[in-house]
């Protein structure tokens, strides 16, 4: 059976990039109103995924800390993310930063990659912290 990571697209045959499913379930999980069970996540994916992988991956992310579960009836859950997008992003951001052996290097090349429009909003987050 493959892993979920691994999970293998329907239509190309192509295989996903290690952790793109955990990253289109949580980007169900924050565009929701509110907690989902993993049946509704399967559905809103409109995929040709096993239940069960949606099941696993679910908890293997409850498991990371990065989403809550509350049970349902039955033996269901609902989940929901535990961090708003923007803050889980920052904290990839700061891991990243954190691993590399120059920090500095990492944060010019990563500038280097935003357009005009990203680094005057980053030079007024900047200024403001002054």
């Amino acid at each position: 059976m493959p892993s979920p990571q691994g999970q293998a697209d329907a239509e190309t045959g192509a295989r996903r990039p290690a952790g793109a499913l955990e990253a289109e379930i949580m980007a169900e999980l924050w565009a929701a109103q509110g907690p989902m069970t993993a049946a509704q996540v399967h559905a809103a994916l409109g995929e040709d995924l096993a239940y069960k992988t949606v099941l696993t991956v679910l908890g293997r992310l409850h498991t990371k800390g990065l989403v809550d579960r509350e049970p349902t009836a039955g033996r269901a859950h609902a989940y929901s993310p535990r961090r708003v997008a923007a803050e889980q992003a920052a904290e990839q951001m700061n891991a990243a930063l954190r691993r590399g052996p120059q920090p500095a290097e990492v944060l010019q090349r990563f500038v280097d990659t935003l357009d005009a429009d990203e680094q005057a909003a980053l030079r007024a987050l900047l200024s403001a912290q002054d």
